[in-house]
């Protein structure tokens, strides 16, 4: 498949926008959300209030600059893997290469706090979770053939997508991803007794 060229002007587009997500990111982070109004997010990034909504809807919204594009990502692991790839596979090894870096960013404890001690950041969490489980629960769907309210399919994108959640606070991240996906893979069994192999012939395991 040719990708083309990405042309000078987006890529200046790009990197305005990125310029602008950080300057808020940090001014947040500083003085909390609730403190920081366009006009000082447009000042510290040398652009005007109509250029930052140029980019972005809203507050909210410079706080989750990468929303589209993890869900982009997200959808074609599903969609893109290679063959003979389990949809879990596939997704095991996006959640690893994705999330993990994430984690390990400086910033991202402040990140982290930043959102769970503001009303509206949390929503707006909650809104795009519900979003990313939509999409990478068609995804799976259309993969499988089935309709797109597929218990089974939904059931797998909203366990996956409450990975970070459930693997954020251990001390080792990547085992917790790891164990989390055999889970899924395997089926749960009570700790300490020996992992039982996978059967295969899952609808999900396509």
């Amino acid at each position: 498949m040719t990708v083309s060229p990405v042309s000078r002007r987006e890529r200046k587009k790009a990197a305005t926008r990125q310029a602008i997500a950080d300057a808020a990111l940090e001014l947040f982070l500083e003085r909390g959300y609730d403190q920081v109004s366009i006009r000082d997010i447009a000042d510290a990034a040398d652009v005007s209030t109509t250029t930052v909504f140029k980019h972005f809807t809203g507050k909210e919204a410079l706080v989750f600059d990468q929303d589209e594009e993890r869900e982009t990502e997200l959808v074609a692991a599903v969609r893109q893997r290679p063959a003979g790839q389990s949809i879990p596979e596939a997704l095991r090894r996006h959640v690893l290469d994705t999330w993990l870096p994430i984690e390990a960013h400086p910033q991202r404890a402040g990140f982290t706090q930043l959102v769970d001690s503001t009303p509206e950041l949390r929503a707006y969490a909650e809104h795009m979770w519900t979003r990313h489980t939509d999409a990478l629960a068609a995804a799976i769907a259309d993969e499988l053939g089935v309709g797109h309210d597929d218990l089974a399919c939904t059931t797998l994108a909203r366990y996956v997508l409450e990975i970070p959640a459930l693997a954020r606070g251990r001390q080792d991240r990547r085992a917790a991803v790891e164990t989390i996906f055999d889970i899924l893979a395997r089926g749960w069994q009570p700790p300490g007794r020996p992992t039982t192999p996978p059967t295969g012939g899952s609808t999900t395991g396509s």
